[in-house]
Parts: C-alpha cells; sequence; structure tokens
C-alpha cells in the first residue's frame, strides 16, 4: 500500500498562455490537483491500495476533490473535513515556454491542517511532497512526524522534493525527510539544491552518502529521466505524445515508478511504466485529467518499443 501526506486543493487555470494573473481574464476550473492528490490519485488507478491525510473544506470544491479520489478508489477515511474554512486552491497561468506562475491559497486552509495521526497504517511507502512540507512550518513538522511513524512501522519513505518559490521559507524540513529516503525523485535543479553541489554527478555522489538511499530517480522533463542506483545508472527517454498541459507529470511518474516497486517488477519496467504515466497525464488539460490507467500504461509502452 501507498499513502502520503498533504495538500489537496483545486487548480484554477488560465485558458491560454502568456494571460498574466494581474489582469482579468479568463479561467477554467476547478480541477482536482494538489500534487500529493495527483500522485494518489494515480497509483490508485494503476490498481495499488493508496491512500491520502489531508484537509478540505465542507464547501464545493472539497467536495470536487473527495468525489474525484473516492471515485478513483483512493482511501480519504484520513481527510480532515473542516467545517470552518474554505478548500485550498491555486490560480495558475501558463507562459508560451512552459513555464507556470502560481497564487497558492494553502497556508490558511484545510490543506495544511492535517495532523499526524496516532496510528498509521501499515505500508509500502510513504511519500512526500516538498511543496507540502513548505506549505506551513507547522504543517511540515506534522509530516516530518507522520513519515516517522510510517517508517517506524515498516514502510520506506520517497521524496519529492517538487519546489515551489513562490511557497519557499526557512524550513529545513526538505533535509530531515531526505535524511529517511530510500526512493528520491527530484528534477535536476532540485537534485543539486538538495546536494549542495554544482554538478549532477557530485550530487548524486552526495545524496548516496545516506545509507538509507537505494535510488535515485532524476527526472529531466523532455530529456526523459536517468535511474541511479548504488550499482549503476540508466537513461530513459520519453514516449511521443502530443503535450497539451505539463501540469502533474512528475507526480504522475512518481506514483507509477513506486506501483512498479511495490508490485515487484523490474528496474527497465518500473521506469517504462513512470514514464508512459507521466506521459499520458500530459495528454489533457488539468493537473489529473490524463487518460492514465494499467491498460493505457500498457498500450502506449506497446506501441512504441524503441524507447529507451
Amino acid at each position: 500500500m501507498i499513502w502520503t501526506m498533504g495538500e489537496m486543493i483545486v487548480e484554477i487555470m488560465r485558458d491560454k498562455v502568456d494571460q498574466p494573473l494581474d489582469k482579468a481574464g479568463v479561467f477554467l476550473g476547478p480541477y482536482p490537483s494538489g500534487a500529493p492528490a495527483i500522485f494518489i490519485d494515480t497509483a490508485a488507478r494503476l490498481g495499488q491500495k493508496a491512500g491520502i491525510i489531508s484537509g478540505v473544506g465542507c464547501d464545493d470544491f472539497g467536495k470536487n476533490l473527495l468525489d474525484r479520489l473516492n471515485g478513483d478508489g483512493v482511501d480519504t477515511s484520513l481527510v480532515l473535513q473542516d467545517p470552518t474554512c474554505s478548500t485550498g486552491c491555486a490560480f495558475v497561468m501558463y507562459y508560451s515556454n512552459g513555464d507556470r506562475k502560481f497564487i497558492f491559497h494553502i497556508g490558511n486552509t484545510p490543506a495544511a491542517k492535517a495532523k499526524a495521526p496516532e496510528e498509521v497504517p501499515a505500508a509500502d511507502f510513504f511519500h512526500v511532497m516538498g511543496c507540502s512540507l513548505m506549505a506551513s512550518d507547522e504543517f511540515g513538522a506534522e509530516i516530518v512526524k507522520t513519515a516517522k511513524k510510517f517508517r517506524e512501522k515498516g514502510a520506506k519513505i520517497s521524496f519529492d522534493p517538487n519546489i515551489r518559490p513562490e511557497l519557499m521559507g526557512g524550513a529545513d524540513t526538505p533535509k530531515q525527510i531526505l535524511e529517511m529516503t530510500s526512493v528520491f525523485l527530484p528534477g535536476v535543479a532540485e537534485l543539486k539544491m538538495m546536494a549542495g553541489c554544482d554538478t549532477v554527478e557530485e550530487s548524486v555522489a552526495k545524496c548516496f552518502e545516506n545509507p538509507v538511499l537505494e535510488i535515485i530517480a532524476l527526472k529531466r522533463g523532455s530529456k526523459g529521466c536517468t535511474i541511479y542506483t548504488r550499482e549503476g545508472s540508466v537513461d530513459f527517454g520519453i514516449y511521443p505524445i502530443t503535450p497539451v498541459d505539463a501540469t502533474g507529470a512528475g507526480d504522475s511518474f512518481d506514483a507509477a515508478f513506486l506501483c512498479g516497486l511495490v508490485d515487484g517488477k523490474p528496474m527497465m519496467d518500473c521506469i517504462r511504466q513512470a514514464t508512459s504515466a507521466a506521459s499520458l497525464n500530459t495528454a489533457a488539460f488539468g493537473p489529473m485529467e490524463g487518460k492514465i490507467s494499467p491498460e493505457t500504461v500498457a498500450e502506449l509502452i506497446a506501441q512504441n518499443p524503441q524507447v529507451g
């Protein structure tokens, strides 16, 4: 089983690129979102038992989120439903070069109010997102506390730093999580920042000084990924698909990769599954609107045997 803890929010998105957030214009949504929610929904759609610790308001945005996650099979029994404040949200615009800009409303919402449970369920992995750690100092501390409880119960910790400049603060919770991490899933800039090194090679070596760490799954966007273990590394490309919205691709990659590990698949099959899920997630507008299932993932892999 795979669990996570972090924000459940709705995303409200500009309908065209290069439309600034400080000007009147058209938005689309609400779309169910939040990196941990995207992650755990993908895991459930790929057939894993999956659950999330989070919070929503008792409003229509909260219903939007719970309906989607419950409908896809996510265990939401540890999701706080708070009648005193509104569900978290994010407004987002896209630049024509693919970059994004966000306005987040998370820290003062139920999305960042959940506490570490007294008892945590048994799990194979507990997954942490850096954006959740930085939602507020208090929430970050609760996630760290929860990660320790899962680890004490036998779960491995996986960690995607998922850095959002709009949420950056001075908390040291990302380093606390990294010390517990068995599977690390950063981007290139995140890897260098977390390691405090100038090159990928130096950063990988520095990270593997942590005896707990087993795998670094380095996500390189349109260049694919590189998977590092203590035995070596392997590069993998991307599947050809027409991208519509890159939001959530990395979160889907994380989930599909961990699903492969939980199922005991060979490393190359884990990579193929993760890359396929990430590609499928980019093919639809909205953070978790991509048509991800065991069947669609397998179909995309079978159609592109040359990718590697």
